[in-house]
């Protein structure tokens, strides 16, 4: 058999870490009639923040202590709102624009996010027939010489496995694929509270490269 592993890992720190003392237990709102407790770091601060109207979002940018160079970026729908209206819109072109510097502002908030962990495993291989790849799992087909000299080798699955963990420190995450052949009182200070289902993004910002990209719907 054939195997070939590509593997990522991925640990950064805040730039701005969220204090322990101020996390403490609150709702998660997994449905409109249905909600969780979950732990919810809490900090002020100045943030990229941007409000979307369509599809009504909020776009918050949390960056790492690297100089700048990468970010999680979180698309909070309107509580009126679904995860699966930004999926709808979502492209490439729309995510660069939603988080431009002509669309997010450097503005004085106080977010609350929960910490969570997941870990996922699925096959690539329905993804991969959608996209045309076809004769790579077919016998008749598939010519993989190059890297074996035989050519009776072919694909027969291809499975991902990504993990991911946020808290107060920073963003732990990792992923592989296997081929088997401070405020004053008279201010009033907006909350973003990432309270009910979300996506999230981790960008390299000078190349514009989605690192990681998940969609958090139960902490």
């Amino acid at each position: 058999a054939l195997v070939l592993v590509n593997a990522i890992y991925f640990k950064g720190k805040w730039m701005r870490q969220f204090d322990s003392k101020d996390t403490h237990e609150a709702d998660f709102w997994t449905s409109k009639e249905h909600s969780k407790k979950v732990q919810m770091m809490a900090q002020g601060g100045k943030f990229n923040y941007a409000k979307i109207t369509s599809p009504p979002m909020e776009v918050l940018e949390l960056p790492y202590d690297n100089k700048g160079d990468l970010s999680m970026f979180i698309l909070l729908p309107d509580k009126n709102g679904t995860t699966k209206e930004i999926v709808r819109q979502l492209t490439y072109e729309k995510f660069q624009d939603w988080t431009s510097s002509t669309s997010m502002q450097n503005t004085e908030i106080r977010i609350f996010l929960p910490k969570f962990k997941m870990e996922e495993e699925y096959s690539l291989v329905p993804a991969l027939l959608e996209m045309g790849m076809k004769d790579l799992f077919n016998s008749g087909k598939a010519d993989l010489s190059g890297m074996s000299g035989h050519r009776d080798l072919v694909v027969s699955q291809v499975r991902h496995k990504a993990y991911i963990e946020v808290n107060e420190e920073g963003t732990e995450a990792g992923a592989a694929t296997g081929v088997v052949v401070g405020p004053t009182s008279a201010q009033i200070i907006p909350q973003v509270k990432v309270d009910h289902p979300f996506l999230f993004f981790i960008r390299h910002n000078h190349t514009k490269s989605i690192i990681f990209v998940g969609k958090l719907f139960s902490p």
